[in-house]
């Protein structure tokens, strides 16, 4: 294990590698040197945005002197007090990563075999042109989508992530979007709303009356917010977790409810069918914004359209191609009535919520039709409590209060967590529970609905001036199929000679993502003709590449950034020049897109200087970016944190509220889509419980089902796994780390005693020996990981956790996801918009066992 001194940790002594190692810096954290004299000689105050891809974008102020940061503080400025101050020990200990002695100083063009750490210094001349060179012969040879590049998520760098897939789109590249590669896509956002996905800002967590949160433990992973949960309490609001494990968030909970993992569909299906035997179900709400009235046909499974009746029925009605007209059964007219799609107001129309309709077709065919809500009441039949306590292990007087307290405590807030939905069935717990803030009415007001955390990924406002040139996109195609190879169900376009070029920047895959070792398998069988690393330290994943490019910090360039977190537009500002030889991406796209085609200059502002060219690509952005941003200037961001015009009460982050108070259609717009390309996903205008689309009946999933773990996974692909490996193997976030970020943070890795923990239960470690602290290995057929025991008992039986981040370099060379598989669920294939609906990687869905080494 990798292992520091405390000599080292207050002093970074001279490393032995010469090429990308800076020597001998100093450290310095949140304090004035000993004699006071930090601040003694004039120096400057820059304020500027912590930015690795933690949901946080906090503000940060760097005090500048001599040209190098002397210590960082929260920047404290957002207009409203209550977000003051925002910030970490991570982002405060940022100058660890800026002067540490992985930082890459210049570029590196490898010598020895990949993944063996050999490389000799180049000019930026000679790399880029090498790399131009490379990529022309592939493209040529290969076609131009056999090159990929993967940004991380665009909300850390409008400008930056946005030069890479203008550049891809201009060259015809592929590209794999963030959000599903680094699994943090929740694909019931898309198949019930037909969003990417929508949360409350933080802020709004104050006005929630009950809290309940399913797998995240936001005390631990969401520092600079957490605070918003405790004043909740404190001001009368209730907070329940429901966890298999007891965690942070448990501990200052009002109520633990532990399950067994992985049931958290059956669980909220018992809520579900409590709220509606006891009738304690908002119906007008029901009717009038979900698809839970629309009349299914019980001779094929499908909604009934209108055009499934006589021709003259209803042949006045129209709808956009992404739309259908559907019906329901009016209770005033005692007769089938149309929905209409483009207006969620019901006007004099009464759906029916049960019974069985005899409906005549054109033709004169007679079919039997339910609506979904009756075949919903139906298939709970099959989740009574005892049945649910059974598979939960909740007891049935536990289920029942808390269905009951949902119903009545308003608003309700539900936070799903990412360690709970990356498991193959994730989508269907997600749309179990989103069931319950529809059927309680609990969406598009303050305080209420459902949300899910897990990085920046969203684009806050129209952004296609800079990302899109003249309407050209890349080839988006998911990361999983990298690694799984391409599939017969699937709808995104695999290149026709698969990916021979991988251009990465910011995400360490070769540590941080799903199955790594098949991608360094990939990497040393040569498939891959040239891997190219963009990044400001020495990665695991640069490690593997060909060529090491060294880019900035966010204290070394100009960028946007944004955050689902809060309604917030906030600039990257350079604090300091950027340190040897390193550049800002944008920098290193105009260059490599000059290689390729002068002609890309114009796209790129190569004539200007490079904060001035990406002041240019925000001022584009926001002169074209519509009613979300209009007004803001760059002015205005350079005087600090500037709120997003929403359309609701206090411009407030209230996901829906168009749509449940001007009855809009569902979906809202997920940028940078086209209303077009989302809304098919939702084909009623109403949020969707049931699906008809033919996987989603072919595997009994129309309505949203619990289905038990590991059956259509590990069980299916190696049945020897059911008695073989007995562990479930959890990947949950660090308090460390964001992500692989901070990995190599010595004072993030003194408070962990330099050690990778494994948690487990003692009651499961006695019979294998394992003791406190003791080293132990994490293993299936797949892989294996090293780290040390701590046995805890708030880890229920037959789990293994292990914290997502660190690099190999601290596991003797181990990766804690080489255990994984890279599962595709076919019903996240049947529709394709990169980072809205697509294969999403399932983490959780692992088995493993442990033994002491």
């Amino acid at each position: 294990m990798h292992k520091i001194s405390r000599r080292e940790l207050l002093k970074i002594g001279t490393a032995s590698s010469g090429l990308f190692i800076l020597n001998s810096l100093p450290l310095r954290l949140l304090s004035l040197d000993k004699d006071n004299t930090v601040f003694s000689t004039p120096g400057q105050w820059i304020r500027s945005t912590c930015s690795p891809n933690d949901t946080g974008a906090c503000g940060m102020m760097a005090y500048v002197k001599d040209g190098r940061i002397q210590t960082l503080i929260q920047a404290a400025d957002y207009p409203e007090a209550a977000y003051n101050p925002r910030g970490c020990l991570k982002g405060l200990s940022t100058m660890n990563l800026v002067y540490g002695p992985d930082r890459l100083k210049y570029p590196l063009i490898r010598t020895g075999q990949r993944g063996e750490g050999k490389f000799r210094k180049a000019t930026w001349e000679e790399a880029l042109d090498y790399i131009a060179g490379r990529l022309k012969s592939i493209k040529s040879k290969y076609g131009p989508e056999s090159i990929m590049t993967t940004i991380q998520v665009g909300g850390t760098g409008y400008v930056a992530k946005g030069a890479f897939i203008r550049l891809a789109a201009l060259d015809n590249w592929s590209a794999c979007h963030a959000y599903d590669q680094n699994g943090d896509l929740p694909m019931f956002w898309p198949m019930t709303f037909g969003v990417q996905s929508e949360e409350l800002e933080t802020l709004e967590w104050l006005n929630s009356r009950l809290t309940v949160i399913f797998g995240s433990n936001p005390m631990y992973t969401r520092l600079p917010d957490a605070h918003f949960l405790t004043e909740n309490r404190l001001q009368g609001g209730r907070m329940v977790i429901v966890d298999p494990n007891y965690s942070s968030t448990a501990s200052k909970a009002d109520e633990w409810i532990p399950i067994a993992p992985n049931t958290d569909a059956a669980f909220a299906l018992g809520l579900a069918r409590v709220m509606i035997e006891q009738e304690l179900y908002d119906s007008n709400f029901v009717k009038t914004y979900s698809d839970l009235p629309i009349l299914i046909r019980q001779d094929n499974g499908k909604r009934l359209k209108a055009g499934d009746l006589p021709e003259d029925a209803y042949s006045k009605i129209t709808a956009p191609d992404y739309r259908e007209v559907y019906l329901v059964f009016d209770e005033n007219r005692n007769a089938p009535a149309p929905l209409n799609p483009e207006n969620l107001d019901l006007g004099n129309v009464n759906p029916a919520l049960k019974g069985e309709y005899s409906i005549t077709l054109k033709g004169g065919q007679a079919v039997k039709c339910k609506p979904a809500f009756q075949m919903l009441r139906e298939m709970l039949d099959g989740y009574d409590l005892k049945t649910v306590s059974r598979v939960t292990g909740a007891p049935v007087e536990t289920i029942e209060r808390l269905a009951q307290e949902i119903a009545r405590q308003k608003p309700l807030h539900i936070i799903y967590g990412a360690s709970n939905y990356q498991w193959y069935h994730g989508d269907l717990k997600g749309r179990a529970l989103a069931l319950l803030t529809v059927l309680t009415g609990n969406v598009g007001k303050s305080g209420a609905g459902i949300s899910t955390y897990a990085g920046q990924y969203k684009i806050r406002f129209p952004i296609g001036v800079w990302w899109v040139p003249d309407g050209k996109k890349p080839n988006w195609f998911p990361f999983n199929y990298l690694l799984h190879g391409p599939t017969k169900t699937m709808s995104a376009k695999y290149p026709k000679n698969g990916v021979k070029a991988y251009i990465q920047a910011w995400g360490n895959p070769f540590d941080q993502h799903n199955l790594n070792n098949r991608l360094k398998e990939i990497a040393a069988k040569d498939e891959l003709e040239l891997i190219v690393t963009i990044d400001f330290q020495m990665t695991t994943s640069a490690l593997w590449s060909d060529v090491v490019l060294p880019g900035v910090t966010w204290y070394e360039k100009t960028d946007l950034v944004a955050t689902p977190a809060h309604p917030y537009l906030q600039l990257v500002q350079p604090a300091i020049k950027p340190l040897f030889e390193s550049k800002p991406e944008l920098w290193i796209v105009q260059e490599l897109a000059h290689r390729l085609n002068p002609d890309y200059d114009k796209y790129f502002f190569k004539d200007m200087e490079i904060d001035q060219a990406a002041e240019k690509a925000i001022n584009l952005m926001l002169e074209k970016g519509g009613p979300l941003v209009a007004g803001i200037t760059l002015s205005d961001l350079k005087k600090g944190p500037v709120r997003l015009k929403l359309p609701t009460p206090d411009q407030r982050q209230i996901p829906f509220y168009e749509q449940i108070h001007s009855k809009k259609p569902f979906p809202p717009v997920t940028y940078p889509y086209p209303l077009a390309g989302t809304a098919q996903f939702v084909k009623s205008g109403r949020i969707e419980f049931y699906k008809d689309e033919d996987v989603f009946i072919k595997s009994g999933e129309a309505l949203p089902v619990h289905k038990p773990t590991f059956e259509e996974t590990e069980y299916l692909l190696n049945p020897g796994s059911r008695d073989k490996y007995k562990f479930v193997y959890l990947t949950r976030n660090s308090l460390y780390r964001t992500h692989s970020t901070h990995s190599n943070n010595p004072v993030m890795n003194e408070l962990q005693d330099f050690k990778a923990r494994v948690w487990i239960n003692p009651e499961d470690a006695k019979p294998k020996g394992i003791n406190n602290n003791d080293k132990v290995e994490v293993y299936n057929d797949r892989g294996k990981v090293y780290g040390f025991a701590t046995l805890d008992h708030g880890i229920q039986r037959g789990i293994i956790t292990f914290e997502q981040g660190w690099w190999s370099r601290y596991l003797q060379g181990t990766s804690y996801n080489s255990l994984l598989y890279p599962w595709i669920k076919p019903t996240h294939e049947i529709y394709f918009a990169a980072g809205v609906w697509s294969p999403n990687t399932a983490w959780n869905e692992c088995l493993c066992d442990v033994r002491k080494t």
